[in-house]
This record gives C-alpha cells, structure tokens and sequence, in this order.
C-alpha cells in the first residue's frame, strides 16, 4: 500500500477568541485547510474576517482558542518568515544591512551573506539602491526591501499580510509580478493575504474565502490557470471566469 504524502501544512478547526474588557469577539471559527510544501495559497474575504489573525496564529505569535494546526514533518520546526503591509525597516540600517539581518542572526559567514546578499538585491531589482537609507526609498522600494529579506531566510514557510495594500494600483501590480518572480526562482510554501481577487488568481495555486467575521472558510478554489503567469492574463476569458466566481463567493 502506498503511503499518503503528508501535507506540508495542516489546519484543523481553528478557532479564535479574543477577550476583553467589553466581552469576548470570536474572530475565527473551524478554519480547516491544507498546504502543500511548494504551494502559493491566497487568503480573501471581507474586512474584520480574521485572515491576519490567521497568520498570527500560524506564526505563532499568538495561540488558537480553539484546533490545531500541525506540520507534516513534527520533528522539525520550519522557519517561518512574516511580511506586514508596512516595510518595517530598521531605519539605521541601509538597504544591504537590512537584508542582510536574517543571514547575520543565522551566523552565516560576512562573505557568503554578501554573496546572497546581491544575488538578492539583483533579483529584486535594486541594484544602485544598497547603500541607501529606508527614508530615502519609496513604499514600492521598500516593500521590495521587506520581501527580499524575508526570502534570504529561506524560510520553509512564507506568510505575506496584505504586502501591498498600502501602494497604488500601478505600483502594486509592478510589485505583484515581482513577488511571482521570487517566487518561481525559489517555490517556498506561501500564505499571502490580500483584498484584491485579481492579485490572488495571478499569484496562487489556490484561494480561499472567509466568511464575514467570525470567519470560515466558504470557498477553497484552485487556481487552474497555468505558469509562468504574465499581467496580460488578467486579460483572458478564464481569469476573468475565475474572478466572477470568486467575487460571487465574497457578495
């Protein structure tokens, strides 16, 4: 018999509650799902639907009230990397020194971390920019900044919370393309959260939809569409598809 390959991620009736002087606010309610180990996942649904909550649980920043969530190999702790919507930068630190942070607490050697260093900068398209300080970037450049250091980790899991939603529209599409770029050259399982339908189906594998708060999972649809992904497919008959079902479920 053949032995069934386990998930790289398994969440299983996750459930969150936050207690306060006023009350108690359930936020999340039996959130259920899977993740492969290579697998990009968009999570989508209204305001207040619990997805950040989601990745605070997943990255352990806080405990579920409720479920668990469990990796397939239980004897090794995966590294997990966290990008906010805001860059977060170190603002005495220049652009080379922030990305160079993870490599530094991982006590790689000063010549190997350079190395990655500037593949990195290359690969997201900063070169002429590693001297410069965070004040001098802009949102774009510093979110790109943000992501090149949470990927210099090689995390075994990368958790991305709205990277975008502060950027405008042409920006955030450039920086979008960017994202599936890194992506492709290094398939890390990812867990990004974004409002934007047509963001998720040309990033993911796959997408699912909360509910209104408290959230659960109401839709869990894979993104048929196939790779490599151009901005030009956000043009054709089956994105377009994809995107009516996907904003029916959150109507």
């Amino acid at each position: 018999m053949v032995q069934k390959e386990k998930h790289f991620l398994d969440v299983q009736k996750l459930g969150m509650t936050f207690n306060g002087a006023e009350g108690s606010l359930e936020v999340l309610r039996d959130i259920s799902f899977s993740l492969g180990r290579q697998e990009f996942l968009c999570v989508l649904g209204p305001s207040g639907s619990g997805k950040s909550t989601l990745l605070r649980l997943i990255a352990g920043l806080i405990k579920p009230t409720r479920g668990r969530f469990d990796f397939g190999e239980t004897n090794i702790t995966p590294r997990i990397s966290l990008v906010f919507q805001q860059a977060n930068l170190m603002p005495w630190r220049n652009v080379l020194q922030n990305i160079l942070l993870p490599l530094e607490l991982q006590g790689v050697s000063r010549d190997a971390a350079l190395s990655r260093v500037n593949e990195m900068i290359h690969l997201v398209g900063l070169e002429g920019f590693s001297q410069a300080w965070p004040s001098e970037l802009s949102g774009g450049m510093a979110q790109r900044v943000a992501i090149a250091r949470a990927f210099i980790a090689e995390p075994d899991l990368l958790l991305l919370d709205e990277p975008f939603g502060s950027l405008d529209a042409l920006i955030r599409e450039r920086m979008g393309t960017e994202l599936l770029n890194i992506w492709q050259s290094q398939r890390k399982a990812v867990i990004m959260v974004t409002h934007s339908i047509s963001e998720a189906l040309l990033l993911s594998d796959r997408v699912i939809v909360f509910s209104p708060r408290p959230g659960k999972v109401i839709m869990d649809l894979t993104v048929t569409l196939p790779r490599p992904r151009q901005e030009e497919l956000r043009y054709t008959p089956e994105f377009q598809l994809l995107e009516k079902e996907l904003r029916k479920a959150i109507r």
